[in-house]
């Protein structure tokens, strides 16, 4: 087996294609009112399930956790050091949730983390310090 790629299970499709496609970048084609959107980022198969709707086909009722979420991160590197200070402040003047402020951490990689609208984390990261 190898792995194709992830997603997650969303309650509004609608925001979180916005935040995806508007705020991150993202390449999105579907309809905000889509059941599933599939996108790639980078060489990985990215996908939005529609909570509701994954529910009815598997025919199951799941719990979801509110706000923030620690089960899982979304990690995205950029080129360098700079960079991650540079996105971070882009997105906070956006509006984006703040979960940690830009941090050298000791394994040598500059990293934050911010939230999706629904609580999922996501890290942006880089371990290239030349600026």
């Amino acid at each position: 087996m190898k792995l194709d790629g992830f997603g997650i299970f969303v309650k509004d499709m609608a925001v979180m294609v916005r935040f995806y496609r508007d705020v991150l970048g993202f390449n999105i084609t579907e309809d905000e009112n889509s059941t599933n959107v599939y996108l790639e980022k980078d060489g990985t198969l990215f996908l939005l399930y529609r909570r509701s709707d994954f529910e009815k086909i598997v025919d199951t009722r799941f719990e979801y956790v509110k706000k923030l979420n620690g089960h899982s991160e979304i990690a995205l590197s950029v080129d360098n050091y700079s960079e991650v200070d540079k996105t971070y402040n882009e997105l906070i003047k956006k509006g984006v949730t703040s979960v940690m402020e830009p941090t050298t951490e000791p394994w040598g990689q500059r990293t934050c983390y911010i939230a999706d609208p629904e609580g999922n984390l996501i890290e942006i990261g880089s371990f290239n310090k030349k600026y």
